[in-house]
């Protein structure tokens, strides 16, 4: 999905199998020339490739990559539905449930046809249960605190969203706009969830206390937040339950932040085989590459996102500080897709007055 700077470094290597299900990978010549053409890959703009993991997917597939970005996950889904006659590429990485099903409604993807390790049905759209769109990575967007800043104050972090509203922490939250960041969107979906018909007295109570709305998460984490940046001001920032694991100080201990893990809504990244492609082998042999176990391993620490596959070791800073929700907010892709225009005009209508 994903932070702490959205990009996705791959590695991988398929072991044994087939690039894709029950097809054999086109030759590769000794001098390392592809031929089995050119793979286009459309993506978000903080798509990150390491220049020898898309090497070693050309060397093993007999493939050549191209990487185009694309704006945001939600820039990256509109640019996908109104070209979804006339593809701009084979396959699309980053489309998250918050959109998959537009992206979907609107035939923007054809059959995936790869075979999903274990774990990865347990993040398909409901419906299409991988069939079209295929989990790649997952994470969740969750609040974050400087605890650090609240320790040197002596003053006790919020623990909740509720406490979001509470004087206390007046002016001391920052958060990516709904209208121009993915985690944005995911946090107004986490109130909606939450309080239902009332989020937006919710919102009303949360700007009354001075929440700050910036364009997107760099700004926020970056900019304003005090555990990102030396000159920010707001100890409090939506980002993801993988962010304390970036904020250990060096040489160990225990980390400067931690994530709110009543407050989180998860992520689901999705990759899939573009209707129309020009090349829909290839699409399928970079699908089944990024499910890898060595793709999987690479995510925690060059997209900053869980891996869908199981039996996945994580990084040690991981395991000890990047702790999990039990019991995250999920909405239904369908629920969203119906009320989401509805939801980002009301939103944007309380934000502007």
């Amino acid at each position: 999905m994903r932070h702490v700077v959205s990009v996705l470094a791959l590695s991988a290597t398929l072991a044994g199998c087939s690039l894709t299900a029950g097809e054999d990978p086109p030759e590769v010549r000794e001098s390392g020339e592809t031929t089995g053409g050119t793979v286009v890959l459309v993506t978000h703009e903080s798509f990150n490739l390491p220049k020898p993991l898309e090497k070693q997917f050309e060397q093993e597939s007999g493939y050549e990559l191209e990487v185009r970005a694309a704006g945001d996950a939600g820039t990256l889904t509109t640019k996908l539905a109104v070209t979804a006659d006339n593809p701009t590429g084979d396959v699309a990485f980053g489309v998250d449930n918050t959109f998959a099903s537009r992206a979907l409604d609107e035939g923007v993807f054809d059959t995936a046809d790869v075979e999903l390790p274990e774990g990865v049905a347990d993040f398909v759209v409901p419906g299409d249960d991988g069939e079209r769109l295929v989990p790649v990575d997952t994470g969740n967007v969750c609040v974050n605190v400087d605890t650090a800043w609240f320790a040197g104050r002596d003053l006790e972090p919020p623990a909740s969203l509720d406490d979001l509203t509470d004087p206390a922490y007046e002016g001391l939250f920052v958060t990516p706009s709904a209208l121009s960041s993915s985690p944005g969107l995911a946090f107004l979906m986490t109130t909606v969830a939450a309080y239902g018909d009332d989020w937006p007295a919710y919102w009303e109570d949360l700007l009354a206390n001075d929440a700050k709305v910036v364009d997107g998460w760099t700004d926020a984490y970056f900019t304003d937040f005090t555990g990102g940046s030396e000159d920010g001001t707001r100890p409090v920032v939506l980002s993801y339950d993988s962010s304390p694991a970036f904020t250990v100080p060096k040489g160990g201990g225990d980390s400067t932040t931690a994530a709110l893990l009543d407050t989180c809504f998860r992520q689901v990244e999705y990759a899939g085989v573009l209707a129309g492609a020009d090349n829909p082998d290839g699409a399928r042999a970079l699908l089944q590459f990024l499910l890898g176990e060595d793709v999987q391993a690479a995510l925690p620490e060059s997209m900053y996102v869980f891996p869908v596959r199981d039996g996945i070791e994580l990084p040690p800073d991981w395991e000890a500080h990047a702790e999990q929700p039990t019991d995250p907010v999920v909405l239904d892709p369908a629920e969203i897709a119906d009320n989401r225009d509805d939801w980002l005009e009301q939103w944007r209508d309380l934000v502007t007055q």
